[in-house]
């Protein structure tokens, strides 16, 4: 349990999904791989290169598990090939989170 209440916010699409990382700053983003303009891949590789890189989580959600070098040179923190247990998605958020807060 996180013991705080948790806010979610979806983009159309890649490009959008930048923008709003960039400016809100989120401790987590999820992207699936095929979101249209802009993919997973585009959207954590532009997060990591920003002038004020995103230091919150980065997860991908690839459609094929050979895709992962893919999300590792991206800067992604995690992936996981779908379909993705939800309970073990949130387990391993959570984790990652507390290991950023920590480091």
């Amino acid at each position: 349990s996180l013991g705080v209440e948790l806010r979610f916010r979806a983009a159309a699409n890649g490009e959008l999904g930048i923008r709003a990382a960039l400016r809100d700053r989120p401790e987590i983003v999820v992207a699936d791989e095929i979101a249209s303009r802009a993919g997973a891949f585009a959207l954590a590789k532009a997060l990591r290169d920003d002038n004020v890189p995103f230091t919150g989580v980065v997860v991908i959600l690839l459609e094929r598990k050979h895709d992962a070098w893919l999300a590792e040179w991206s800067g992604a923190d995690a992936w996981y090939v779908k379909p993705v247990d939800p309970f073990e998605l949130a387990d391993r958020l959570l984790e990652l989170v507390h290991q950023k807060e920590s480091a």
